[in-house]
């Protein structure tokens, strides 16, 4: 499950593309004005797709002025096929284009390619909001305060944010951080929760929601 930030003036093609990925379990943000992009937190996402020919900022504006701001793969989606425009595209900084019209299969093959890429890759720190984790020290900081969390409270506050805006039940989050063959049970998850919000409170942070009978997700 990865977050996909798509940007395209035509609604129909929005819609279509989050219809595709959201079957692969991918999370879709539709953007139609290009603009917009600048209000997101671009950290956030695992990979953004870019139309091409978009008014007032195109997408080959849009990459040069992100690229700079996020790690994350860049897709360039657009009727233009020449050579030189495909160039121009991957010399901006974008790591793949595809061509409308596009196939089904082909656009849900590439993007699955690059998120297993990215997943690959070792990631040093994450940030959300406030919020940042050092993946390496295992250390986790609001700003520039760093919050006094057990090993297992950082694990389950790790995968949660991780996986931010994804909600898990307590026997998801058990299997993930423990594994069930830990001498424990699920009441020992509802503490930890419990604990973790008590100190993230002293930072003037609520990050973790319960979602009635389902489950917790880091917002």
């Amino acid at each position: 499950m990865a977050n996909i930030l798509v940007v395209d003036d035509d609604k129909a093609i929005l819609d279509l593309i989050e219809n595709i990925l959201s079957k692969s379990g991918h999370f879709v943000k539709k953007i139609d004005k290009a603009e917009k992009i600048f209000h997101e937190d671009l950290s956030y996402y695992h990979l953004i797709i870019l139309d091409i020919m978009m008014p007032d900022i195109d997408g080959f504006q849009l990459c040069s002025r992100i690229r700079g701001l996020v790690d994350s793969p860049i897709l360039f989606l657009s009727a233009k096929s020449d050579e030189t425009d495909i160039i121009k595209g991957l010399g901006l900084g974008a790591d793949d284009y595809l061509t409308k019209p596009f196939g089904v299969q082909e656009l849900r093959a590439r993007v699955d390619a690059h998120i297993r890429r990215e997943q690959r890759k070792k990631i040093n720190s994450i940030n959300i909001g406030n919020v940042r984790f050092s993946i390496s020290s295992k250390e986790c900081f609001v700003l520039d305060r760093k919050i006094p969390l057990t090993k297992s409270e950082y694990e389950i506050s790790e995968y949660l944010a991780l996986h931010h805006g994804q909600t898990f039940s307590k026997e998801q989050i058990f299997e993930s951080i423990f594994g069930f063959e830990r001498d424990s049970n699920l009441s020992a998850i509802v503490e930890h929760i419990k604990n973790i919000r008590a100190k993230f409170i002293q930072f003037g942070e609520k990050p973790i929601k319960t979602i009635w009978g389902v489950g917790y997700k880091w917002e």
